[in-house]
């Protein structure tokens, strides 16, 4: 059996947890906290908001479009400015996503241990910016963000950069995420998938209490 030598985590839903439910809507899941605030700070619907943002969400994510255009283009849509706009969603990401401490814990501990730790999220740039400000981020030894590298989950191909550039087999990484779509192409390329639910399941879980021993 091969010695696992890297732990990758998800950020939305793993590494940060959301404090609202999500629903899908075009492009994906949202959070509908996020959402909501953003939608009565700029005094629309929450349907004309995700409307405004529509497909060139999608796009950003997958970094198909520049921090700029896709600000323009959303003040545009919201008759606002962009200042206003950014200084609105990042504070709607941090007011409804908290940080999980217990879990950056113990990634740090692992580590320690001798494992590389990583990061593998789908974010736009305005989530990334967000969420991913905290110092604890740059302790792991990598991290790959879709609107980075122009690719989002569960495209093969990010799972395959990430091993890549982690310069370890498939079977020597685990991959945690929150949604199941998501784990399946890691499973099929041979990295040891984890669903995600809370730290509770997590830290029960055999495959990971085995990092430790």
């Amino acid at each position: 059996m091969n010695k696992i030598k890297a732990i990758i985590f998800d950020v939305g839903g793993v590494l940060a947890l959301s404090k609202s439910p999500h629903i899908y809507k075009r492009g994906g899941f949202r959070d509908i906290g996020v959402h909501e605030y953003i939608s009565r700070k700029l005094k629309i619907s929450v349907d004309q908001w995700f409307d405004a943002i529509d497909t060139i969400y999608a796009l950003a994510i997958e970094g198909k479009i520049s921090e700029s255009k896709l600000m323009n283009t959303i003040a545009k849509n919201t008759k606002t400015t962009t200042q206003k706009l950014k200084k609105i969603v990042i504070k709607a990401y941090r007011k409804n996503f908290k940080q999980n401490k217990q879990l950056f814990k113990q990634a740090f501990k692992l580590k320690k241990l001798g494992y590389k730790i990583a990061i593998l999220s789908d974010q736009w740039h305005l989530s990334k910016e967000s969420l991913m400000v905290n110092k604890r981020y740059k302790k792991f030894n990598l991290s790959v963000v879709s609107c980075d590298v122009g690719m989002r989950k569960p495209n093969p191909k990010i799972y395959k950069l990430t091993i890549n550039k982690l310069k370890y087999k498939p079977v020597e990484c685990i991959f945690i995420d929150n949604q199941k779509w998501n784990t399946e192409p890691a499973k099929k390329l041979g990295i040891k998938p984890i669903l995600f639910k809370d730290n509770k399941q997590l830290f029960k879980n055999k495959t990971w209490r085995r990092l430790f021993k």
